[in-house]
């Protein structure tokens, strides 16, 4: 199977790329993938540095916006899967030109030149804050979209873009929408690493308002085995829920950091909650685990443990994403 991979540099794009090409999964054993990816501030070729080599990766230095590169590297590919996004919520309040530009327009380009192609499978990567904020219960597949930031607005824009392309003109596209993930070579503007780093290097973590927000917490190795399973297994104009199983505040998620890495309270600095900042995400999983065969596989303990110890030995790759953000900004 040849797959193109856009967004392939980036967190949870490097990370298919990587654990696909080195599993032992017989059904990857044959995948060749083609990496496109702008390599903006959160999106590094030392990612890939594990698989630079790799007889059956290349790698396309580009903007999924540029339609004429979009039409030299989609012929010849079986499958996109379709990862390459601005995601971070701060910044789309800030400015959500980009968000909007390449969330949406970027997808749209590569829609239409996979539907020239004749692209088996569009696999479309999403997210669970396309729904808005639910106060219990869990959201399904059939849940309607109710996005309250502009980066969420932006994804579930997006996301019916690519199932319209499969009604009106028969594509063969998955969507999968996930909670919230965590693991290595994440960029540290996200919880997990910005409040990491942080401590690690002795500076104060923020937390908005009272802490009370909650997430659903998904490894990122156990993201990519549910992409995996969606795109050999998923039914074309479908949508499934990929997620951990792990609910916590935002409050209950600091102290674990604070007592991993031997900090306290005094550590943390009350910020002035986030405009538009949704309570809660809950996906329900069902469908993935009767259709897909999908559960996580990592407990979040360990995982986080896991994570903690690789940041810990990795300070040279974020020290030096950091650096170059900070200096771009």
């Amino acid at each position: 199977m040849r797959l193109l991979v856009t967004g392939g540099a980036g967190f949870i794009g490097s990370e298919f790329v990587r654990s696909s090409l080195l599993t032992h999964d017989a059904d990857m054993r044959d995948v060749r993938i083609t990496v496109l990816d702008k390599l903006t501030y959160a999106g590094v070729r030392a990612n890939l540095a594990p698989v630079a080599d790799h007889p059956h990766h290349s790698f396309v230095h580009g903007d999924i916006c540029d339609a004429d590169l979009v039409e030299q590297v989609m012929p010849g590919h079986d499958a996109v899967v379709h990862f390459a996004a601005e995601s971070h919520v701060d910044r789309s309040i800030a400015g959500s030109g980009p968000f909007v530009t390449t969330n949406v327009q970027g997808t749209q380009v590569l829609l239409d030149a996979a539907a020239r192609h004749g692209v088996g499978r569009f696999l479309h990567v999403s997210t669970d804050e396309v729904y808005g904020s639910i106060p219990s219960g869990s959201w399904t597949e059939e849940s309607p979209l109710a996005p309250n930031s502009p980066y969420a607005a932006s994804k579930a824009a997006s996301d019916l873009l690519a199932l319209a392309y499969h009604r009106t003109h028969g594509m063969d596209v998955v969507v999968t929408r996930c909670s919230n993930n965590y693991g290595p070579y994440q960029f540290p503007e996200k919880a997990v690493p910005l409040f990491l780093s942080n401590l690690l290097n002795g500076k104060k973590v923020p937390l908005y308002g009272d802490g009370r927000n909650v997430r659903d917490w998904l490894h990122v190795s156990d993201h990519c085995h549910g992409i995996r399973l969606a795109l050999r297994h998923g039914r074309a104009g479908e949508v499934y829920h990929i997620g951990g199983g792990t609910e916590l505040t935002n409050w209950e998620l600091v102290d674990m950091l604070l007592l991993a890495t031997g900090a306290g309270w005094d550590m943390v600095e009350h910020v002035p909650d986030r405009l538009g900042h949704d309570l809660r995400y809950s996906l329900a999983c069902d469908k993935a685990r009767r259709e897909l065969g999908y559960a996580p596989r990592v407990p979040f303990e360990q995982g986080l443990k896991d994570t903690i110890a690789w940041y810990l030995d990795h300070r040279d790759w974020w020290e030096a994403l950091t650096a170059k953000a900070a200096a771009r900004s």
